[in-house]
């Protein structure tokens, strides 16, 4: 006997629609203000700073809802944003080391 003809939900999640509508809201908040970055003409770090939170914010609202994690088990939260994680750790560290060198070049060979 098929559950959803005897009154009962169906066995897969349902989130109401009004938590879909509320976010494809705040996506849109979000994204008038990564514009308005550029109208306002923002220069420098501050500039690339607010595009990036902006940026990471639409992202992980986008990870969150719409692809489910908000709802997942944590073991599996973890093994998706924990390797991209140690991966930006890396860079920062390359990017540190490659600053060094540089400063290093500078200095020895001038």
């Amino acid at each position: 006997m098929d559950t959803t003809s005897a009154g009962h939900a169906p066995s897969g999640q349902q989130h109401p629609i009004g938590l879909y509508l509320k976010i494809w809201l705040l996506l849109f908040v979000l994204s008038a203000l990564s514009y308005l970055v550029d109208y306002v003409q923002f220069q420098g770090l501050l500039r690339w700073s607010l595009i990036v939170v902006l940026m990471l914010l639409k992202a992980g609202l986008i990870v969150a809802v719409f692809m489910h994690m908000a709802w997942e088990r944590l073991s599996l939260i973890y093994a998706i944003l924990v390797p991209p994680l140690c991966l930006l750790v890396l860079v920062a560290l390359m990017a540190a080391e490659a600053e060094h060198t540089y400063v290093t070049r500078l200095l020895f060979f001038r």
